[in-house]
C-alpha cells in the first residue's frame, strides 16, 4: 500500500502548496480519487464565505466507512486496525483486524436498525475508550445516522443540554467507564441527564464495569442482549447507505464565547479526504506503522486522527483506555515499548505533567520504535518541547506541532514529520490547501514578514465546518462575521520572515485548558446558579500544567466565615452543571468588578491581575468604580 498523495520532500510540499492555493479544485480532486466513490462529483468547490456556504465535491455519493473498512477488507482483512490497551494493565489487550471491525460495524449497525435508527437520525455516543465507541461511530456512519460523542467527563446537564439541541432520541453508552482509579458511572449520569429529555426512545448499554445500573422497560436495553439477537436472525454484512457527499457525518459539541455549547457539524466527503490526507502527511505514516494518539474520541482529536483518518488511510491506530500517571507514571512508555509504537501523538499538558516526575519513570523502556512524535490541543512551549524531544525522541524524532480546532476538522498548520523543519514552540507552515492570514483588529490584512495579528483563513479546506447544528446564523456570526470574507479562527499568532507562524493563544473569551476549549461565559453561567454569587468573571492566567487555568473573581451574598468550603461549594455547582473540566483553579472574593459605566466587565484588567501584574492597568478613570481595581489587585490569590 502506498499513497499517491504523499509528500517526501520540501520541494514536493512547496510545489504542492502552490498548487492547492493556484487551481484548488484540480489540487483537491487528484487527492480525491485515491478513495471510493459509488458516484463522482459534478463539482469539486462551490463556496461563499458571507452565508457562509460551503460544498465540496458537490454530487458525489458515498458511504465513508466502505472507505474506512469494506476496501481494506478487500486488500488488507488480517491486518490490524485498533489495537486497544485497557485500563488496567492486568487486563488482556485486544487487537481488532480490519476484518474483525468490519465485522462489528455491521452487527452493531443492524442492533442500531433493530432499535429503529434510520438515516438522518441523531445518536448520542456516551462511552468510555473502549472498541465499541469506535465500532458505534463507525456503525452510524454505516447506516447514515449523524453521531455525536459526548465526552466522559461531562455532567447530566450537560449531557442534557446536547441531546435537546440535536434532538437525539437514541444514546449509547456503557455502564460504567475506568479511567485510572475511578470507575464513572456513565449510565447513571445519563438516567439523571434523560429526567430533562423525555423524547429519547432507546438507550443501548455496553457491559464494561459491572456497575449496578436501573434499566428501564421499553427504553433500556443491553448491547450483548441485541447483538445475539442480530445473530439468531442470521444478520451478517450491513449494506453502507449511500450517501451525500455534504450529508452530516457528526455533530460535536464545543465551547464559545457565549454559554449555550454550538454542535459543529461535519459532512462526510471533505472529511474523509482531508483527515486521510492530513494524517499521512504531517506524521509521514508508513504502511505498517502503528499511531498512538492519546486523545479521548470525545474530543475532535479521537474523531479525526484515532478513527477516520488513520482507518480512511488503512492505517493501524491505538486506543488507551486509561491515564498517562497510572498505576504510575511510566504507562505510555510501557505502552510505546509493548506495541512497538512509531507515531506517539499527545497533548503538552500531558507531556509537562509527565516532566513533573522526573526521567525515572523512563528508565528501562526501550522507545527505539518511535519515529515521529507529535502535540496537539495547546500550543507547546519551549521546556516541554525540548524535553519531549531530548528524552522521548532522543533528538532522533521529528515533533509535529499540529495547530487545528473542532470547527477544522483536521490540522491546518503544522510542520510535516521529516519533509518540512521543526521549530521548537512553532507551529511552523500552512498544510496544503490552507491559507492563513494575519489581520488587524479593523480586518485588515497584514502583508509582510515578521507580523503578528489575528489569525484568520481566507479559503475553505475540505474539512471547514460546514454549519452550527440547527442554528447556522450562529455559524455565520461566530465564525464568518467578525472579518468578512474569511474564517476567524479566535487565536492570535506570529509569522516570521520565513512565513512559519506561532500561534500565541485566544484573543477572544475562550480558554484553552488541557487542550479543552472552555467558554468563560459558560463557567460563569455556572458559577452564578450558585444560591449565594451575586456575579461573577471568569479569565485565564498561566497554568504550569495546564498551560491555561481558570481564575474565577466572584461576588458573594452573605458570605460565611469558612471561605474555603464556599469554594468548594463552588466548585461542586461548576461540576455538576459542566464537570470537572470547568472547575474553576482559584477563586477570589471581591466586593465589586472592573465595569465601564454601560456595564461591561474589564476582563483585560482581570486577566492582567490574574497573570500577577499589580498595576499598569490603563486609563482606569472610564470606570464605574476605579477604586475597585486596587482592592481586587491587592486580594490576589
Amino acid at each position: 500500500m502506498s499513497y499517491s498523495y504523499q509528500i517526501n520532500s520540501k520541494e514536493q510540499y512547496d510545489a504542492a502548496y502552490q498548487r492547492s492555493v493556484e487551481a484548488p479544485e484540480a489540487f483537491w480532486a487528484e487527492v480525491a480519487h485515491n478513495f471510493q466513490w459509488r458516484r463522482k462529483w459534478d463539482k469539486v468547490l462551490d463556496w461563499n464565505f458571507a452565508e457562509p456556504h460551503v460544498a465540496w465535491f458537490a454530487g458525489a455519493k458515498l458511504n465513508i466507512t466502505e472507505n474506512c473498512l469494506d476496501r481494506h477488507v478487500a486488500e488488507n482483512p488480517n491486518r490490524p486496525a485498533i489495537i486497544w490497551e485497557p485500563n488496567d494493565p492486568e487486563e488482556h489487550h485486544r487487537v481488532l483486524t480490519y476484518k474483525n471491525l468490519y465485522d462489528k460495524v455491521c452487527q452493531f449497525a443492524h442492533v442500531l436498525k433493530n432499535n429503529g435508527v434510520k438515516r438522518g437520525d441523531r445518536v448520542c455516543i456516551y462511552m468510555g475508550m473502549i472498541p465499541e465507541l469506535a465500532i458505534a461511530v463507525l456503525a452510524c456512519a454505516r447506516i447514515g445516522a449523524i453521531h455525536s460523542v459526548i465526552f466522559g467527563g461531562f455532567s447530566a446537564q450537560s449531557i442534557a443540554d446536547r441531546l435537546q439541541d440535536a434532538r437525539a432520541e437514541y444514546i449509547v453508552t456503557c455502564d460504567g467507564a475506568f479511567r485510572g482509579t475511578k470507575d464513572i458511572p456513565l449510565k447513571s449520569v445519563i438516567d439523571d441527564a434523560l429526567i430533562a429529555c423525555p423524547f429519547v426512545k432507546r438507550v443501548i448499554v455496553c457491559t464494561r464495569t459491572r456497575t449496578p445500573v436501573s434499566m428501564i422497560k421499553g427504553r433500556d436495553v443491553w448491547l450483548e442482549d441485541e447483538l445475539k439477537k442480530v445473530e439468531t436472525l442470521g444478520l451478517t454484512d450491513c449494506p453502507a447507505e449511500e450517501m451525500d457527499a455534504e450529508d452530516p457525518l457528526f455533530i460535536l459539541y464545543t465551547s464559545g464565547s457565549t454559554g449555550k455549547p454550538k454542535g459543529v457539524v461535519h459532512s462526510c466527503a471533505g472529511y474523509m479526504v482531508y483527515t486521510a490526507y492530513s494524517f499521512v502527511n504531517v506524521f509521514n505514516y508508513q504502511p505498517g506503522d502503528i499511531h498512538f494518539c492519546t486523545a479521548d474520541i470525545g474530543w475532535i482529536t479521537g474523531h479525526s486522527y484515532i478513527v477516520y483518518g488513520p482507518l480512511a488511510a488503512g492505517a493501524t491506530t491505538l486506543m488507551f483506555e486509561g491515564v498517562p500517571t497510572w498505576p504510575d507514571a511510566s504507562r505510555f512508555w510501557q505502552i510505546v515499548e509493548k506495541y512497538k509504537v512509531n507515531i506517539l501523538y499527545t497533548a503538552p499538558t500531558a507531556i509537562r505533567s509527565l516532566m513533573g516526575f522526573g526521567l525515572q519513570p523512563l528508565q528501562g523502556y526501550d522507545l527505539s520504535s518511535l519515529k515521529v512524535l507529535g502535540t496537539v490541543g495547546e500550543p507547546i512551549n519551549e521546556e516541554a518541547w525540548n524535553w519531549y524531544n531530548e528524552n522521548i525522541g532522543k533528538g532522533n524524532c521529528p515533533i509535529v506541532d499540529t495547530w487545528w480546532q473542532t470547527e477544522t476538522g483536521g490540522m491546518l498548520i503544522s510542520n510535516m514529520a521529516n519533509i518540512t523543519p521543526g521549530i521548537p514552540a512553532w507551529a511552523t507552515l500552512p498544510l496544503p490547501g490552507v491559507q492563513p492570514v494575519l489581520v488587524d483588529e479593523h480586518g485588515t490584512e497584514i502583508e509582510g514578514n515578521p507580523a503578528a495579528g489575528n489569525l484568520c483563513i481566507k479559503a475553505p479546506w475540505p474539512a471547514i465546518l460546514r454549519t452550527t447544528y440547527g442554528d447556522h446564523e450562529r455559524c455565520r456570526k461566530t465564525y464568518f462575521s467578525t472579518y468578512p470574507g474569511m474564517y476567524f479562527t479566535g487565536d492570535g499568532a506570529m509569522r516570521d520572515a520565513q512565513g512559519n507562524y506561532r500561534i500565541t493563544g485566544r484573543v477572544d473569551d475562550v480558554l484553552n485548558v488541557s487542550g479543552h476549549r472552555i467558554g468563560t461565559a459558560e463557567v460563569e453561567n455556572a458559577i452564578n446558579m450558585h444560591a449565594g454569587v451575586v456575579e461573577s468573571a471568569v479569565v485565564g492566567f498561566p497554568h504550569d500544567i495546564k498551560g491555561q487555568g481558570i481564575y474565577a473573581f466572584i461576588i458573594f451574598q452573605g458570605l460565611h466565615e469558612d471561605e474555603n468550603l464556599t469554594r468548594q461549594d463552588i466548585l461542586q455547582t461548576v461540576s455538576r452543571i459542566i464537570g470537572p473540566i470547568a472547575k474553576p483553579d482559584k477563586i477570589q472574593f471581591v466586593t465589586g468588578l472592573p465595569k465601564t459605566r454601560s456595564g461591561k466587565i474589564m476582563r483585560r484588567i482581570l486577566r492582567k491581575i490574574a497573570e500577577g501584574e499589580t498595576s499598569n492597568f490603563g486609563d482606569t478613570t472610564t470606570l464605574l468604580d476605579p477604586a475597585v481595581v486596587e482592592e481586587i489587585a491587592v486580594g490576589k490569590l
